[in-house]
């Protein structure tokens, strides 16, 4: 995994380098420049209008009781795509536009679930869930039942009085 960071820290500058010396021999430098500036203009202003709006799907989510799970993707690539955009640079440009496309987001977290379910080390309510260590506990009907208890004595021996009945709710007749 070091290596690849490495790689990235390195080759990623290197790339862009090259691709700003061709970029900028075809079209010239002031309109190179012009590109580089537009793109993280653009990239801000979309990155306020879709984060506004993978927001607002969070708060419905959680208002339906159903956890956010795309929304918190979607956010973490609006963010990635944001970074990127305001990096200079044409291959991260096309990164960050590519990551506020939402079909490409669902491909690449389908992608990355699929993975880590192969891979086996996926917890999901703290039991592990898909690949070759992916079995369950329990009776596998995946429902989870969560209370509290105490223990409660006998009543004590009231002789032979008899309980009194239930209160009578007045207003509608029952008890």
């Amino acid at each position: 995994m070091a290596l690849y960071i490495l790689l990235a820290l390195v080759g990623v500058p290197l790339l862009e380098i090259w691709v700003f010396i061709e970029v900028g021999g075809r079209i010239g430098t002031w309109n190179t420049i012009a590109i580089v500036l537009l793109t993280g203009v653009a990239g801000t202003l979309l990155l306020r209008i879709q984060g506004l709006g993978v927001l607002a799907r969070v708060h419905d989510s959680l208002d339906r009781g159903v956890m956010p799970v795309a929304e918190v993707f979607d956010g973490l690539c609006l963010l990635v795509a944001g970074a990127v955009l305001l990096t200079p640079g044409f291959v991260t440009d096309t990164i960050g536009i590519l990551l506020f496309v939402p079909a490409f987001r669902r491909a690449i977290g389908h992608w990355l679930a699929q993975r880590f379910l192969a891979s086996g080390k996926v917890w999901v309510d703290g039991r592990p869930h898909g690949g070759p260590g992916g079995h369950r506990r329990g009776d596998g009907d995946g429902r989870i039942i969560d209370g509290e208890f105490s223990e409660v004595d006998e009543k004590p021996d009231q002789g032979d009085k008899p309980e009194p009945p239930p209160p009578t709710d007045s207003r509608w007749g029952r008890r």
